[in-house]
């Protein structure tokens, strides 16, 4: 469509053409009001540079610059620059200049010092953007890695409320405020943002000890034999907390027991040690030795361990013991179940007593191998419940033969969801005394230094919604206190009537 433009005075002898194609403007000898008038509709709107009533094309006449400046404070904000504004900004820009050169030919219509004041004010608040706050190419890498652990914890973590914190405002205010020249210095930065979290089981891991982390899910456990976390947040206990000793390893031989406390390890305190620098401490090369101060009770002892390989098959003879859930696992369950039955088993004692946990998928797998069919185990986040892990029985080896289930507060994590599905679908008959409770699902996150992050992604639901967290399972059934640990000793209980811990075979599987 072509609209004319003329003045009031001299319109049908001079008339001025605009095209909306080719925009055209001449100069009109009349200064005072203009007609803007369609061709095809013949008709004409008049108004007056100078009054303030103006026609809807001059109201209009601003609204690219007003649009594409709402699209930038909208995506952009005026407090923060992110790194995809930029090529936005170089666009807005173009843009604006190409309003300029298209409304050159409107200086004799729309008075100078507006058009000025139009483009200043969108120029201004556009570069606005740019210098409130530090652009994002400005960021060093020390501040980069930072941003990747946070964002790791941003994007991972079951708490949304970030125990009860502004997750971005930290995030702000640690790039603005925290020392980060030196990798030591951020990871001191890091370590302070994961540790406002308030959970022992979301930590950060220098390179050495992640991989660390990541072989040992890989290989048969080591060390002195002892699972270890942090004292319960309603105890005003320090240092470390024994979860379970391993049958038949140095610490067990020793006397250590589920619930002690580890003051020191080589003489180095513990009360502020890092678990995983712990760990590392208490797996040390088999024949050196580790240096303990354990307190039981009131009482303190002080002892000296020689690390040494623990295998992880017990005796064959219908009585299987896992002392964590280790890769493959499962498989050497299923193999244990069928050299069993070639011996004429026909039930089975499974021995989770001091079972830490291990590799969450491996306690799946074993669910399927005696489950016919069911929920394992829910997944929770601050949402609700976010996966369901469960068994049609196709995976069953072993769905229906007598099953006991020994468990005691040694027994933590993934041994935990084992022993609620068995109890929840009334699989086995559970004996021994609460779990530990730990209920939390924690993640390996990887950043780019090969440094990482174990954060708690989730936590865990029985298949009857209960939360486990800090109060465990509770047993069927409670066992003898002189009922043994050690695998060499427990077939004595069941063969020898004489035997103070003697359970018969009835008394056994019966609920």
């Amino acid at each position: 469509m072509e609209v004319i433009l003329g003045s009031s005075a001299a319109f049908a002898a001079a008339p001025v053409c605009y095209s909306c194609r080719n925009p055209t403007a001449y100069s009109s000898e009349n200064s005072g009001s203009w007609y803007l008038k369609s061709k095809e509709q013949n008709s004409a709107i008049c108004f007056s540079s100078q009054s303030p009533d103006q026609s809807k094309a001059f109201k209009n006449f601003p609204r690219s610059f007003w649009w594409r400046n709402k699209r930038l404070a909208l995506h952009c904000s005026f407090f923060g620059l992110k790194t995809e504004c930029i090529p936005r900004l170089r666009k807005i820009s173009i843009s604006l200049q190409k309003e300029v050169k298209r409304v050159e030919t409107l200086n004799n219509i729309i008075p100078s010092f507006s058009l000025h004041l139009i483009v200043g004010v969108m120029l201004f608040i556009a570069l606005g953007v740019t210098v409130t706050k530090t652009p994002s190419w400005a960021l060093t890498e020390e501040n980069l890695l930072f941003l990747e652990a946070w964002r790791a914890v941003d994007r991972a973590y079951v708490d949304k409320t970030f125990n009860g914190q502004s997750w971005f405002r930290y995030r702000e205010n640690a790039l603005r405020t925290e020392p980060m020249n030196t990798r030591e210095e951020t990871y001191a930065a890091i370590r302070k943002m994961v540790a406002t979290l308030d959970d022992p089981f979301t930590r950060f891991l220098e390179p050495k000890k992640f991989k660390s982390l990541r072989s040992g899910t890989r290989s048969t456990v080591t060390g002195v034999g002892l699972s270890i976390g942090y004292p319960k947040k309603d105890t005003s206990d320090s240092g470390l907390v024994v979860i379970s000793a391993a049958p038949g390893g140095p610490a067990f031989k020793a006397g250590v027991l589920s619930g002690d406390f580890i003051l020191a390890i080589d003489d180095s305190s513990t009360e502020s040690m890092e678990i995983y620098d712990a760990a590392e401490r208490l797996q040390g090369p088999e024949g050196s030795k580790v240096e303990l101060a354990v307190r039981h009770g009131s009482e303190t002892r002080h002892l000296s361990l020689i690390p040494a390989g623990l295998g992880e098959d017990g005796p064959l003879v219908g009585y299987i013991k896992l002392t964590s859930f280790t890769q493959n696992a499962s498989d050497a369950v299923r193999e244990a179940i069928e050299t069993m039955r070639g011996n004429n088993v026909n039930s089975f004692i499974l021995d989770l007593r001091d079972n830490s946990g291990g590799l969450f998928p491996e306690g799946v797998e074993i669910a399927k191998i005696w489950l016919d069919k069911g929920v394992i185990v829910y997944i929770c986040d601050s949402q609700g419940v976010r996966d369901i892990y469960e068994t049609d029985g196709s995976n069953a080896t072993a769905s229906s033969e007598p099953l006991v289930v020994l468990v005691n507060k040694g027994t933590a994590s993934a041994s935990e969801i084992l022993a609620g599905a068995f109890k929840d679908n009334k699989r086995a008959v559970l004996i021994g005394e609460p779990t530990y409770g730990k209920g939390k699902i924690q993640s390996v996150f990887e950043l780019s230094d090969g440094s990482g992050l174990a954060i708690t992604v989730a936590r865990y639901e029985t298949p009857a919604h209960i939360d486990i967290d800090k109060v465990g399972i509770i047993p069927d059934r409670t066992l003898p206190v002189s009922f043994p640990n050690d695998e060499d000793s427990f077939c004595g209980c069941l063969q020898d009537p004489a035997s103070a811990c003697y359970l018969n075979k009835v008394e056994l599987f019966s609920r």
